[in-house]
């Protein structure tokens, strides 16, 4: 058996990105066992999967700084691995792959296109072309190291069912059809403006087949959700309610997510289940499209030469007036009823 080690600290978003990849080596491998290095929280995501084990970094604590990176390689070391695949590439994981490479000969690590994306998003002389997806950036890390992987992007739904306690927790009804909106994102230029989305919620609440579940983190969109939620019928607020895992559970039984370009995407591919996305600063071009989505069910403005302008949507918009986030909710409405029939 070929022991591999791999690591991807963060985003969420990210790692959710690499759990299609590793299934895809996996399975057309079945030589390898993979060891991957992430943070716990996120664990839930890479549960059930033949030959994968999880061990945690603590960056907060054991695994702090320049000596907790070396106290992690050197517990590493009694692994014996054979390879180590990079998929984070940043100062930490650069000190792992120094500490680690007279213990494993063959280390690669991700070429992230940094200069492709510099021109796809840049202000002048634009070069407006799709660029290599992240799927395949990580998937060339293993193709480095000399292992086979094709990667397949079909969206294959997986639904979980939900435990009695769960469904009464979030008022689930197996009569009607689900939707989940995630509004939400890190940075500015990704987010669609809350009050259009207060529009569509009270839009779709209207449908007495529908039922709507809110998602996102932290106190500030748990107080501004959960608004929203009491000012409109069959819609509730998940946040601060659920685990990560009982989150998954839910997005499996969704008919459909409606998200930004977000890691709301990406869970709802990895279990399969359809995403209305909303781009703006960003472009799918750069790579980030959700595994097996759809690009035409992703909404933006094509008729604005200066996107995209950012790959994480954080930088200011040089226009000034924010355009790209300036699209009608009726577009959106019809997008979601669309892919419901």
């Amino acid at each position: 058996m070929k022991k591999i080690l791999v690591t991807r600290f963060s985003a969420m978003g990210d790692v959710a990105m690499i759990v299609p990849v590793l299934k895809n080596v996996l399975e057309q491998n079945p030589d390898v066992h993979i060891t991957l290095v992430s943070r716990g929280f996120f664990k839930p995501f890479f549960q059930n999967i033949e030959r994968l084990s999880f061990k945690e970094i603590d960056l907060k604590a054991k695994h702090k700084g320049i000596l907790g990176i070396y106290k992690l390689a050197q517990d590493l070391k009694k692994e014996k691995f054979d390879a180590y695949a990079d998929l984070h590439n940043v100062l930490r994981t650069q000190l792992l792959r120094l500490f680690l490479k007279f213990s494993i000969s063959n280390i690669a690590s991700i070429n992230k296109g940094r200069k492709e994306k510099k021109a796809l998003t840049r202000k002048e002389n634009k070069k407006f072309t799709p660029l290599k997806s992240t799927f395949e950036r990580y998937a060339d890390v293993f193709r480095s190291l000399d292992i086979t992987v094709n990667i397949k992007q079909t969206l294959t739904h997986k639904e979980e069912p939900l435990t009695p306690i769960l469904q009464e927790k979030i008022l689930f009804d197996s009569t009607k059809k689900h939707i989940g909106i995630a509004p939400f994102a890190q940075h500015e230029g990704k987010i669609y403006p809350l009050v259009k989305i207060q529009n569509i919620v009270k839009t779709l609440a209207q449908d007495p087949e529908l039922q709507i579940y809110l998602f996102g983190g932290g106190e500030k969109e748990k107080k501004l959700l959960e608004e929203i939620a009491q000012q409109n019928i069959n819609t509730i607020s998940l946040v601060g309610k659920t685990t990560l895992e009982e989150e998954l559970q839910i997005i499996s039984n969704l008919n459909l997510m409606f998200s930004m370009d977000s890691s709301n995407m990406h869970m709802a591919s990895l279990v399969g289940t359809p995403v209305v996305s909303f781009w703006g600063a960003t472009h799918p071009y750069a790579g980030f499209m959700g595994f097996g989505q759809s690009e035409e069910n992703s909404i933006q403005r094509s008729d604005l030469d200066c996107r995209p302008c950012s790959v994480y949507g954080n930088k200011p918009c040089w226009r000034g007036d924010w355009a790209c986030l300036d699209i009608d909710e009726t577009i959106f409405v019809e997008k979601i009823y669309q892919i419901l029939k």
